[in-house]
């Protein structure tokens, strides 16, 4: 078994105490991991029923007296903060809980290519996304911290992504390779790299009033056509007669 084994214990009568979890009932557990939780009782013939965040948990029969356990495998971002509570069915003052506290680095690796047209918007993300919370960013562009004053750029950070951000693309500041680095008080510093590539500015024409010239020009020639074939149609008849 590779994982987490919570143990809860229930004392008819006496006390109830919760094993493997700190002093507020928190239990740490990593992302994608596995933790069991058990839950006993001294009378092998009280029933017992789990609760996670209030909702009773479905039990097999042989899970439910004396000792009861439930898996949860594998642990993802929707159980951290769950709420697991033990307690005797007969008497639900009988209980003992312990919280999950699930723990996950930020997905931050490898390399994104970027190119940007110059006068264009530059926009580079980083998923910084974690728990606990990262401690710190920061971009660096060459080699160095990133000149948010000389460069025009713009850096919104919050707990789900950091944004670095030029509104106006020129070559000579804008071009290079871009690192964003997320630091974790937990797993350490995650890093990605963004080598960004500006083009020439391209001239880019109006599609829709081209088309629209070119509807009114065909209408203009398809007009004058017909008009001119009925003109024509006009005179032979007057010559044929």
């Amino acid at each position: 078994f590779s994982g987490y084994l919570v143990v809860l214990q229930l004392s008819v009568g006496v006390n109830v105490s919760v094993l493997a979890a700190n002093s507020e009932g928190l239990i740490e557990v990593e992302l994608e991991t596995t933790v069991s939780l058990s839950c006993g009782v001294d009378d092998a013939e009280k029933e017992l029923v789990w609760l996670r965040n209030g909702v009773t948990v479905t039990l097999k029969e042989e899970n439910k007296k004396g000792r009861s356990s439930v898996c949860v495998s594998p642990v993802i971002h929707d159980d951290n903060d769950a709420t697991f509570t033990c307690h005797i069915k007969e008497n639900s003052t009988f209980e003992a809980s312990v919280t999950l506290n699930v723990t996950y680095p930020p997905e931050l690796s490898g390399s994104e290519e970027v190119t940007v047209e110059e006068e264009a918007e530059l926009v580079l993300r980083c998923d910084i996304w974690a728990n606990p919370p990262v401690s710190s960013v920061v971009w660096v562009q060459n080699g160095s911290l990133v000149d948010l004053l000389a460069g025009g750029f713009i850096v919104n950070t919050d707990g789900h992504a950091s944004e670095l951000r030029a509104t106006k693309v020129e070559r000579s500041l804008h071009v290079g390779t871009y690192q964003c680095t997320a630091h974790s008080s937990k797993y350490g510093a995650f890093t990605k790299t963004f080598p960004v590539t500006v083009t020439d500015k391209t001239i880019k024409f109006p599609l829709m009033p081209m088309i629209a010239g070119i509807v009114v020009v065909f209408l203009t020639a398809l007009l004058a056509f017909v008009s001119r074939w009925r003109t024509i149609v006009k005179v032979t008849h007057k010559t044929c007669t």
